[in-house]
């Protein structure tokens, strides 16, 4: 759990510096494919090509296709559309897509997940929930593409991990998660993106943030997390990002805030992990 609340610290600035310095300034696909870049070149030098079959690469690839470069491709997309706010509200549904996948790998239904999940979903609600723009539909609908994407990802790599990377040191193998979505990134920005390159210094330190730091080290760290933690607490904390960008958002770039509902939601969001653990730590006694 600590790996993903560090990272929810990390990831809560991402939304404000997109929406801030990149949208509508930079091309959104030359945006994501300079940052899957940068991530992909911090993890090049640990990569052990003989660490795992040939097969397990192309799963990690394509799991870093889907969660990373499709995801991104959605995600950065959906601030032309709508505003940063409004992008946290619609990302609510992301741990009802977790629990529901999880228990669709497992051949599973476990309810209990959802209800949690849920609670998640309303406290994120009472958060954010506002008047939307014009752009309301085709931008939920961007975002969902994104929440679906990011989803997918998450459970695929936890399962992946626990069958077929327990016995390999995850940082020599994740490399090709980023060469995954750098590839589909790059095919993305040949086929529809433009030359519309930063012009400002704070432009290329805040890709150089994003690509190292919040994709580099946050990536890796988000799905080592989720290899431990159960599907409940793993659906949760993908909502702990709304708060946490909302409290980024009210301190540094002074963005209206109802600071009561950000109270309410975050201590329903807090309710939902707490039962979630004490569900989890009953269902199994020997879980400490």
């Amino acid at each position: 759990m600590s790996y993903l609340i560090g990272v929810t610290a990390l990831w809560a600035f991402s939304f404000s510096l997109i929406g801030v310095y990149l949208a509508g300034q930079v091309d959104s696909y030359l945006a994501v494919l300079i940052r899957i870049g940068l991530a992909s070149l911090l993890f090049l030098p640990f990569l052990r090509p003989h660490a795992v079959p040939h097969r397990v690469k192309l799963l990690l690839m394509a799991v870093g296709a889907v969660q990373l470069g499709l995801m991104y491709i959605f995600f950065y997309q959906s601030f032309l559309l709508l505003s940063v706010p409004e992008v946290l509200l619609f990302t609510i549904f992301t741990p009802v897509y977790v629990a529901l996948l999880d228990d669709a790998m497992a051949r599973r239904f476990s309810p209990f997940y959802l209800l949690t999940a849920a609670i998640a979903v309303a406290g994120a609600a009472v958060i954010r929930y506002q008047g939307v723009s014009e752009s309301f539909w085709l931008g939920f609908l961007v975002v969902q593409g994104a929440n679906l994407c990011f989803a997918v990802g998450q459970v695929a790599y936890r399962h992946l991990a626990v069958r077929l990377l327990a016995e390999v040191p995850q940082r020599s193998v994740f490399g090709w998660f980023y060469l995954g979505a750098l590839l589909l990134v790059a095919l993305a920005y040949g086929l529809l993106g433009t030359a519309t390159l930063p012009d400002t210094g704070v432009q290329w330190g805040v890709l150089l943030w994003l690509g190292l730091v919040a994709s580099g080290l946050g990536y890796f760290l988000w799905n080592k997390g989720a290899t431990r933690v159960d599907a409940g607490a793993l659906a949760i904390m993908n909502n702990a990002l709304i708060p946490a960008g909302l409290v980024v958002n009210l301190l540094i770039w002074n963005r209206d805030a109802d600071l009561v509902r950000l109270a309410s939601g975050g201590a329903i969001i807090l309710a939902s992990l707490l039962v979630n653990e004490w569900w989890t730590r009953r269902r199994l006694p020997g879980v400490a």
